[in-house]
């Protein structure tokens, strides 16, 4: 196997050291953030750094990246409060990653690209139409992170939305079926399939699969 240290890593030019160590870690979530600035700007961006933190109560977090330059998502969560977390599908993947491209404050990625608001309820926060699963979220807290000047967000689940075709009937959410895609570092994008689910582990007894017979 390949060996590269950390001060081979120090070493590595920018995108290459970008590349290797983004995918080294393993397949990411792919999700669009939408959010609202307080005047009624609409804008959305991807992420990969999503993840699960709780379920009662229903928390998640994700990773802002320095704020030394401005960042529509997170100033419009910090002046509302609220965001919208959509997964990405494979057939929008084009779309939700040009939302990483560097465009001026205030401008809304919903007008450069083929993705469109949806609104649901009373809910002024827009989500991404056609996503199969959707998530209205609160902002909780934050907490700074100084070794790589970033922040994590920690959000509060309000109102979740799926697409029923999903749901088993112990509540788990199936995503192959909504071909929802996963993230191979910064731009590659992978569409998984299920390939087995088990029993809840318990020490000394066999595993065992829900499919077997």
């Amino acid at each position: 196997m390949k060996h590269i240290s950390r001060d081979d890593i120090s070493q590595m030019e920018k995108v290459p050291r970008l590349n290797l160590i983004n995918s080294c870690t393993g397949y990411k979530s792919a999700n669009l953030i939408a959010t609202k600035s307080i005047d009624g700007q609409s804008n959305v961006a991807i992420f990969s750094s999503i993840t699960h933190l709780g379920s009662n109560p229903a928390l998640l977090g994700f990773i802002m990246r320095p704020t030394t330059v401005p960042r529509d998502t997170y100033k419009n969560i910090r002046e509302t409060g609220y965001f919208t977390v959509n997964h990405v599908t494979q057939n929008i993947i084009a779309a939700a990653h040009h939302t990483s491209a560097n465009y001026e404050l205030g401008v809304s990625e919903f007008d450069k690209t083929t993705l469109d608001e949806e609104y649901k309820n009373d809910i002024e926060i827009p989500f991404v139409k056609g996503s199969p699963v959707q998530l209205y979220c609160k902002y909780v807290n934050e907490y700074y992170i100084k070794e790589n000047d970033t922040i994590h967000v920690i959000a509060s689940i309000e109102h979740l939305f799926f697409d029923e075709n999903l749901e088993h009937k112990d509540g788990w959410l199936q995503l192959d079926k909504g071909n929802v895609v996963t993230l191979n570092g910064l731009d590659g994008y992978c569409l998984p399939q299920l390939i087995d689910r088990f029993e809840y582990a318990r020490k000394e007894v066999p595993t065992k699969s829900f499919y077997q017979k």
